[in-house]
């Protein structure tokens, strides 16, 4: 499971759910339904990860949920 956090909107312009992962740069994804949008941002995700490792890129940890005191 990744535990990056998503940030999924409506695009009127675009007609889909679009997510982003604010914590992976460019890291974004669409489709037709909520489902679908998460399913998809899910691979862009593993890819985005498989991709900065090849030239040794850090890979951001994940920030988990923020805590407010």
């Amino acid at each position: 499971m990744i535990k990056y956090k998503v940030i999924i909107c409506w695009s009127d312009e675009d007609q889909a759910f679009v997510v982003e992962v604010p914590e992976l740069p460019g890291c974004m994804a669409d489709g037709a339904t909520y489902q679908e949008a998460v399913a998809n941002v899910e691979v862009v995700i593993k890819e985005w990860l498989e991709t900065a490792k090849e030239p040794r890129r850090p890979i951001p940890e994940p920030r988990g949920r923020l805590k407010f005191a």
